[in-house]
């Protein structure tokens, strides 16, 4: 049993505990007060000066101030109330503008936003739509905005820098940065057909971005932003542009006479679901064209009627073909005017046919 000694003792202690427990939140809360009196920011804050922008940040202000008046956004109208939006940039002094087909694909009315702001109609030149190029005219008189520099793609090396400038969603005049992820990429199009060389990029590339220019660190023309590769549909890190060295031979043909000449034989492909169904490998001619190369050479089309196929081309040139895509790359490399040996199956039976390429546009 404590005596009353202990008693009082202890109840001075927890006395003494309380009163220090009550001086320590004075001081808490006083501190607490005194701060947000003394301290509140109740006033614009003074700029802290800055250091000098990073050597990078200085070469990404410089190039985009050099190409940004180059790159304009378009506006289509089609039948009704439809149309659409893109990107696109100049390429001479005489107002032509390169953009992609498929920005300009069924417009009956075509509009560019210039880089100071200008809408400016525009007319469409002419159009590839196996290449996914097109190219439209400004209908101004005077005032066109610099044509972009451009440089070449057969140089390109993966992990090189580069820059996409357009529209995305609307937005105009939209930087962003990434690499170059791969080379030598194939991009279906019109047709069955496939560009060859295509650019693979990681930089932010939307929709409204088609048709605006992919650059290097040095301002220059590398590619056409065409396409991205997303399950949603937008940005999700693999983004495709058409090679400038296919843009540099395709626009100059686009200006001259509107087309570009299309190489092939004169042929119609079964459709490639149904040749993988019935297991067939190559390319199996639905029907020749009277009066074609493919006709000259005595090349055979299905007969659906007695359910006959026709010539299976498996090779070019002892290049093997599973694809239409695949063979109109071949054609590419032979060239129009230029003769190509195909490997066929016929009744079982391989054969070699030698047929010349010719213009099917």
């Amino acid at each position: 049993m404590r005596s009353p000694e202990d008693l009082a003792r202890r109840e001075r202690f927890w006395r003494f505990l309380a009163i220090w427990a009550l001086v320590l939140a004075t001081l808490v809360l006083g501190e607490r007060f005194w701060r947000g009196l003394i301290f509140a920011a109740d006033r614009p804050r003074p700029v802290e000066p800055r250091g000098p922008l990073w050597p990078e940040e200085e070469r990404a202000i410089a190039l985009f101030r050099a190409v940004a008046p180059s790159v304009v956004a378009i506006v289509t109208r089609t039948a009704g109330e439809g149309g659409g939006t893109g990107s696109g940039f100049v390429w001479d002094r005489a107002g032509h503008v390169v953009t992609n087909h498929h920005v300009i694909e069924g417009a009956r009315e075509i509009a560019v936003i210039l880089d100071d702001g200008r809408v400016v109609p525009a007319r469409l030149v002419g159009s590839a739509p196996w290449m996914d190029l097109a190219v439209i005219r400004l209908e101004l008189l005077d005032g066109y905005p610099p044509p972009i520099a451009v440089g070449s793609s057969s140089d390109l090396a993966v992990g090189q820098t580069v820059f996409a400038i357009g529209n995305p969603f609307g937005l105009s005049r939209t930087l962003t940065q990434g690499i170059i992820s791969a080379l030598d990429r194939r991009l279906p199009t019109a047709g069955g057909r496939e560009v060859a060389g295509v650019i693979q990029t990681d930089a932010a590339i939307n929709p409204g971005n088609s048709g605006g220019p992919l650059v290097d660190t040095a301002g220059r023309l590398i590619g056409v932003n065409t396409a991205i590769l997303s399950p949603a549909g937008a940005y999700a890190g693999i983004g495709f542009a058409v090679p400038v060295d296919t843009v540099n031979k395709v626009v100059p043909e686009l200006i001259r006479t509107g087309r570009v000449p299309l190489p092939g034989i004169g042929i119609l492909v079964l459709p490639e679901e149904l040749t993988a169904r019935a297991g067939i490998r190559g390319v199996a001619i639905q029907a020749v064209v009277p009066g074609s190369a493919a006709a000259r050479a005595g090349l055979r089309g299905t007969d659906l009627a007695r359910g006959r196929l026709g010539d299976v081309i498996v090779a070019v040139d002892g290049r093997r073909v599973s694809s239409l895509a695949d063979l109109a790359l071949e054609f590419e490399r032979i060239g129009i005017g230029n003769r190509a040996r195909l490997e066929i199956l016929r009744d079982g039976r391989r054969l070699t046919v030698e047929v010349e390429i010719q213009d099917v546009g």
